[in-house]
């Protein structure tokens, strides 16, 4: 942020502020003690009082300010004391402020998707194209697979369901089974596991997001969803327009009746894999994080794509009139 091309020292010529508040750490730390809602609130009622004692905020009431908040919105929608997570988004202060999360509430205008981050952060331009070539041309014996665990606590547990229908089907499906803390960073065996398949099975994680959503891709293997939630409805800004040109749908109760995920993804020619994992990899500079300060040469990362929408967006919303609301 501090080496965008846009920025600017003078407040009076800026087309958007962004609040440089590492919300997601500020309740991360508490979220798993036993905390009390005042600490967990704490640090965002700091920052929201000082906002909005500045001169840009007071002029726009939030309407043309930004912040990254680092987890999922949830974390920061306690509606009762003795709820998870913090209060944060329902603060005095930040009702206009646009938010960028890794899983956005699909009701809430001013909540944003933006990509989760995965493993690869590349140098240069040369460093995606060599990467998007490899994918492009790497063998993909198995017709789909899956990565996770089952979610013991949960009565009639739907990632259970995807790991024994992977199970049944060894000469179709490859898995990794995520038991314990297993794949809790990502395993060169789940990136291995990505690459030589066509397709990946992704269910909702303990939210409706997960990151192996973009694991998936950047690996060039095309994902398979069962609900909406977890990316049609989630990142707009990062994803091709049309869900069925990179992507699967099975309604999961379908699925929960018995319908086979092999006989339907084997439905889809050779053409139309190859079809779809081509929009996959077209945007896969979209859901990369690149590793030098100042960002890639031409080519737009998840950070410049997230720039740009906030800008376009602001601009839309002056045009409208909805700062001076």
């Amino acid at each position: 942020m501090l080496k965008h091309s846009c920025r600017t020292m003078e407040p009076e010529s800026a087309a958007a502020f962004y609040i440089p508040f590492y919300a997601g750490l500020a309740v991360g730390k508490y979220l798993w003690s036993n905390s009390s809602a005042k600490e967990r609130d704490r640090h965002c009622e700091m920052m929201l009082r000082w906002v909005r004692d500045q001169e840009p905020y007071k002029r726009s009431n939030g309407w043309n300010h930004f912040i990254t908040m680092g987890r999922i919105t949830w974390d920061f929608r306690r509606s009762k004391d003795e709820d998870w997570g913090s209060s944060c988004i329902y603060m005095a202060g930040m009702r206009n402020v646009t938010r960028l999360l890794i899983e956005r509430n699909s009701w809430d205008y001013f909540d944003v998707g933006v990509p989760y981050p995965t493993g690869f952060h590349p140098r240069s331009d040369s460093d995606v194209a060599e990467w998007q070539d490899y994918v492009r041309t790497r063998p993909r014996p198995a017709l789909f697979c899956f990565a996770g665990a089952k979610r013991g606590a949960i009565r009639n547990d739907f990632r259970g369901t995807l790991l024994s229908q992977c199970r049944n089907e060894p000469d179709a499906c490859r898995v990794v089974d995520c038991a314990g803390s297993r794949c809790s960073n990502g395993t060169s065996e789940i990136l291995e596991t990505f690459l030589g398949s066509k397709f990946c099975l992704q269910p909702r994680g303990d939210s409706f997001t997960r990151r192996s959503i973009f694991d998936c891709m950047v690996a060039g293997s095309i994902p398979v969803f069962f609900w909406r939630r977890t990316a049609y409805y989630q990142y707009e800004w990062f994803l091709p327009s049309e869900p069925g040109s990179y992507s699967v749908f099975i309604d999961r109760k379908e699925v929960e009746n018995g319908t086979s995920i092999r006989e339907v993804l084997e439905r889809y020619s050779e053409e139309d894999v190859r079809r779809m994992r081509e929009k996959v990899i077209e945007y896969i500079p979209k859901f990369l994080y690149a590793l030098p300060v100042e960002g890639l040469e031409t080519v737009k990362d998840a950070f410049d794509v997230a720039i740009d929408g906030v800008l376009r967006r602001f601009k839309e919303q002056e045009e409208w009139g909805f700062k001076w609301r």
